[in-house]
């Protein structure tokens, strides 16, 4: 432990010497292009995983991690309908991964005011809905009230529907279906959502499933899908494989993943681009490092000679310069983690950076700090740069004689 210290004194004593009047400077942009590159990189990851988490959560809010339909179903948003009494239900609930089960059904129609007409699906929920993730879409009024003896009468619009038919909380709107007989309801707008998804917000509207299943002439057992909600989104392909096997063959499971394949596409090259964004930050620090080193290294050659003419061996003087890169990386590293948990949290808070919601389904760059990964992340920096600084530096501490290196000075 007190040869710890010698080193760790010694490279301190070496980098504040006064006389420094060259390296001094060189250490201080160093120390800040290291927390630079810190900061890019926290900022980096913490956009990512925000704004992954944000996509999924959107995503989930409309439905859920895995979907239970009939084989025969297609996408007209005319499910074929199943028994909801099914065998494999209660098996679902008890399973520990498993945070509700649900059942819905969608009806395509028309949705007229005075003036507009416009295509609308109406999706049927009942009181097994879970609004834990849905809540966060609520702009205005309430959620639906879907637990009355008699089928509720009230729907729940997005905010572009709302604004594109001019209706408002408390407005009466009628739906049309084209079917045999054909169809009409009334109903009542309770509550505006929005999730910044257009595929849902241009077309989708809550109702009540008692209201669908009279629609589709169904009796009051009858669903179109069932939708399941998971504890832990990271669990969602091994359990939908599962989920899958236990259905039977007349039925499905699918995750939204296999659901909706495009925008996790997306998400997943964010992956990659941030891959390479670390990938080259961490090459411009190692690169400003290894300049500073060397200037250190001239700079100091007649203090190192002094300390091998003292007895010390090519080892130690290895480990010397090794604690003084490590003196540079860990105040680089505080530096940065700093600063950019500081710009992180305002950014959680005030949302200083907005972005297009029409393109990115986000009005500002969501962000969300990953504690694992960010000290991984400065682990992973300090070992490497260290690890890369080795060679070099025992190539440097062999070739420094004690004589050549006071004849130097």
């Amino acid at each position: 432990m007190s040869l710890l210290k010698f080193y760790i004194n010694t490279a301190r004593k070496l980098l504040r010497n006064e006389d420094n009047k060259f390296s001094r400077p060189i250490v201080s942009i160093s120390i800040a292009g290291v927390a630079l590159g810190i900061v890019v990189m926290i900022i980096a990851i913490a956009i990512t995983t925000g704004y992954k988490q944000v996509i999924r959560e959107k995503v989930v809010s409309m439905g859920s991690h895995i979907r239970i339909s009939n084989y025969d179903m297609n996408y007209s948003f005319e499910p074929v309908p199943f028994d909801k009494n099914q065998d494999f239900v209660e098996e679902i609930r008890r399973m520990p991964q498993v945070q509700s089960l649900q059942c819905f059904s969608t009806k395509s129609g028309v949705i007229k005011t005075k003036d507009q007409v416009e295509g609308i699906v109406l999706k049927g929920i009942d009181d097994t809905f879970d609004t834990t993730h849905f809540q966060q879409n609520m702009l205005e009024g309430t959620f639906l009230n879907v637990n009355d003896t008699v089928p509720s009468k009230e729907i729940l619009i997005s905010k572009t529907m709302s604004q594109r038919l001019k209706l408002n909380i408390g407005d009466k709107v009628r739906t049309y279906f084209v079917q045999d007989p054909p169809m009409q309801r009334n109903f009542i707008v309770v509550g505006i959502y929005e999730t910044g998804l257009p595929e849902y917000d241009k077309q989708f509207a809550l109702v009540d499933l008692r209201q669908v299943q009279k629609l589709n002439q169904w009796d009051s057992n009858m669903v179109g899908g069932m939708e399941i909600l998971l504890r832990d989104f990271n669990e969602i392909d091994d359990l939908g494989e599962q989920i899958d096997g236990k259905v039977g063959y007349k039925l499905k499971a699918e995750t939204i993943k296999q659901i909706f394949p495009e925008i996790f596409q997306w998400i997943a090259l964010f992956d990659t681009n941030v891959v390479v964004l670390l990938i080259i930050t961490f090459f411009v620090c190692l690169i400003t490092m290894m300049s500073t080193f060397f200037i250190i290294v001239i700079e100091q050659t007649s203090a190192i000679g002094i300390l091998k003419t003292l007895g010390m061996k090519t080892k130690a003087v290895v480990r010397l310069f090794i604690a003084i890169a490590s003196n540079i990386l860990i105040r680089g590293l505080i530096w940065g983690n700093v600063l950019a948990f500081a710009i992180g949290l305002a950014q959680q808070q005030w949302h200083w950076v907005k972005l297009d919601a029409a393109t990115y389904y986000v009005a500002y760059v969501p962000i969300q700090f990953n504690i694992p990964m960010i000290l991984g992340l400065n682990l992973g920096v300090f070992v490497l740069c260290v690890a890369a600084l080795t060679i070099p530096a025992y190539v440097v501490a062999r070739k420094i004689s004690p004589l050549t290196a006071i004849k130097f000075d």
